[in-house]
């Protein structure tokens, strides 16, 4: 079995892109209900000051939204704020001058759908890193799903899963080496060998 079945995640951690680059087919959930406090939406950085969480506003319509009907809300400048913490955080790194234009247009371009944006972030990554893989999508949920294995507790913030390898980090040396955060650490510190973790 080959596939394996995600929920969306925005810029999501390195255990959940080391799932997508180590299966050949890769299926994302767009019938589940959204649920609040995970990686669907939010995503963590390394800054100077340690760990930072980044939030993406949504729109509240109803209690129970399907994930791909949900929207952003850009009430507040969450852009802006976005960017300029992911530029305090990595413009020291060895490989931020080299991808900072492929992210810099999620910061400046408006998305209404949390789902389409993180699957375009997704295959923006995965265009970095050189890798072709058969993204497709649920037609409709399954609870106990028989035909991909079910990973999407990945996007589960607190779930515990067994560490990536340790990589450099800019800001290590204050803190130590920071498990599993989002892919963009990854990406912006060791670049194309973000592959191998």
């Amino acid at each position: 079995m080959n596939g394996i079945l995600l929920s969306t995640a925005y810029l999501p951690p390195v255990n959940y892109l080391s799932a997508v680059i180590n299966h050949e087919d890769v299926v994302l959930e767009k019938h589940e209900h959204f649920v609040k406090q995970t990686y669907r939406n939010r995503c963590e950085i390394l800054t100077a000051n340690g760990k930072l969480s980044l939030s993406l506003p949504l729109i509240k319509q109803s209690d129970k939204e399907l994930i791909s009907e949900k929207k952003i809300s850009y009430a507040e400048d969450w852009q802006k704020q976005h960017w300029r913490a992911i530029t305090s955080a990595y413009k020291n790194s060895p490989y931020f001058e080299y991808f900072e234009d492929e992210f810099k247009p999620f910061y400046e371009n408006r998305f209404e759908l949390l789902f389409d944006f993180n699957t375009k972030l997704l295959q923006t990554i995965l265009h970095i890193l050189r890798i072709q893989k058969n993204i497709q999508f649920t037609a409709h949920f399954e609870s106990a799903p028989c035909s991909s294995v079910d990973l999407r507790n990945l996007s589960d913030i607190k779930q515990s899963f067994p560490d990536a390898k340790s990589y450099y980090q800019v800001f290590s040396g204050s803190s130590g080496f920071v498990s599993n955060l989002s892919c963009l650490d990854a990406l912006f510190n060791i670049g194309l060998e973000t592959k191998n973790l």
